[in-house]
């Protein structure tokens, strides 16, 4: 089994400024990640959109620009760069398994720094399993790995930064969203006293780069409507249309396209495999790993840096990567301390003034009660199709947390173990038995972390 000092995990832009900065300082470095080219999903596809289609990389903006130079830095790096794996275990011993290429295959290292990003909130709501609907996550998917845009205008449900900027960025490509279904119902009043944090340079751009969205959205003419609740997406084969309530009263739009979005989440699947302490955080109502302030976590060995350990954006995880970074070369004895928080200040300093913004976003931007606690007919875990209501009865039952519903209901065991219905079926059990999140916790997450065949399995080389 090869043998690495750092082996990191994702190559979003925590992933590669980590794995970049480690091999510039002489660390003997491995960076894997499932995606076959680097840049993560904020900067998905951004090399080939660069030379395939220029006019799309400008539409998408400079923010998405961005990627490119940490992608040349990497690059040019000597950073052991292997795309097309997808890891599937991880050990307390540090070993890192993973698939390639349908072969799988392990690597060791002394320290293990996972940089897996996050994934956008589930948002289940009568009939978001109908052919039709997707987030809004996928459709900006589209637009960069393949330049696809779609052939109907969407109509575009939820809340948050994202949802904005993917509604600019279609109009921008000549494709007019139909609607846009705002479901914010915080005052902006309550959110106001995060307001002076959010007032620093950085955070003055959010908040510009915010109203130019809004303004555009505006200018454009399409149908906006505000304090959206009661959401059911209609439909037999297919979605047909969209019936909600908002402050103009009850409403149907006819729709062949929608997109759902209600912020992001850590993803927390290798580090739950680990054992690695977990909090809820109740700004964000999502679980976190506890790190310190540089990265660690409570495996020794273990670092997590960007949106997995705590939700910031793409330049902030960008900082945390190079901060947790400096933390293992100091670990591996590369670096003194001294010279680990000489070099960490200004990217610390920098990451605290992207991070600025963030308790105002999450005050603006709460995730609505619907989804948090849907009702008994909408469907909570996709993979197994288990109904809220049905979650409830073995509630009723007895059923005393996530990991009994699975052998009540089967609940979190299918393809995606989880990751979609995971964050719902806490939420469902903290409200129905009147415990916190925490006391509810999640599920004991066992590799292999994603899919295997049993003939790949089989074919492992443990020898080496």
């Amino acid at each position: 089994m090869e043998i690495f000092d750092v082996a990191v995990v994702g190559s979003g832009p925590a992933g590669m400024a980590a794995a970049t900065t480690l091999a510039r300082h002489g660390a003997h470095v491995v960076l894997l990640d499932e995606q076959p080219a680097p840049g993560g999903q904020i900067y998905r596809g951004i090399e080939t959109l660069s030379k395939r289609d220029p006019a799309l990389l400008a539409l998408l903006g400079p923010d998405y620009a961005r990627g490119l130079d940490l992608i040349h830095d990497l690059r040019a790096s000597e950073a052991d760069y292997r795309p097309g794996s997808a890891v599937w275990q991880v050990t307390p011993e540090k070993q890192v398994w993973y698939s390639r290429a349908g072969v799988s295959q392990g690597v060791a290292a002394k320290i293990v720094l996972l940089a897996t990003g996050a994934l956008e909130r589930p948002v289940p709501l009568s009939g978001w399993t109908l052919p039709g609907v997707m987030t809004a996550g996928a459709l900006q998917i589209l637009l960069k790995s393949a330049g696809v845009k779609a052939t109907e205008p969407p109509v575009l449900i939820g809340a948050g930064p994202l949802l904005l900027l993917l509604a600019k960025q279609y109009i921008d490509a000549g494709i007019r969203p139909a609607a846009v279904l705002d479901t914010a119902r915080v005052s902006k009043f309550s959110a106001l006293r995060h307001l002076p944090r959010a007032l620093g340079a950085t955070g003055r751009k959010y908040l510009a780069k915010g109203l130019s969205l809004m303004t555009a959205l505006r200018r454009s003419g399409v149908p906006i409507y505000r304090g959206v609740r009661d959401v059911v997406i209609e439909g037999e084969e297919r979605v047909e249309a969209v019936r909600f309530v908002s402050a103009q009263g009850p409403q149907r739009l006819a729709a062949r396209l929608v997109a759902l979005h209600e912020g992001i989440v850590p993803s927390q699947q290798i580090a739950r495999s680990l054992r690695c302490d977990f909090i809820w955080d109740k700004s964000q109502h999502s679980f976190r790993p506890v790190v310190d302030s540089w990265g660690g976590s409570s495996m020794p060995g273990v670092l997590i840096a960007g949106d997995g350990a705590r939700i910031g954006g793409a330049v902030a995880a960008e900082h945390g990567g190079r901060i947790a970074a400096f933390e293992a070369l100091q670990q591996l004895g590369k670096i003194g301390e001294g010279e680990r928080d000489e070099a960490a200040f200004a990217e610390r300093r920098a990451q605290q003034g992207h991070l600025a913004i963030r308790p105002l976003l999450d005050a603006l931007y709460p995730p609505p009660p619907a989804i948090l606690n849907p009702h008994d007919d909408v469907i909570i875990c996709r993979c197994e199709e288990v109904r809220a209501g049905e979650l409830r009865a073995v509630i009723a039952l007895g059923c005393q947390g996530p990991n009994q519903a699975k052998s009540f209901l089967r609940c979190g065991m299918g393809p995606c173990q989880g990751r979609l219905c995971g964050p719902t079926v806490t939420e469902i059990f903290a409200e129905a038995q009147g415990r916190s999140e925490d006391d509810v916790g999640y599920y004991r997450i066992r590799p292999p972390l994603k899919p295997l065949t049993v003939r790949e399995f089989a074919e492992i080389d443990i020898d080496g």
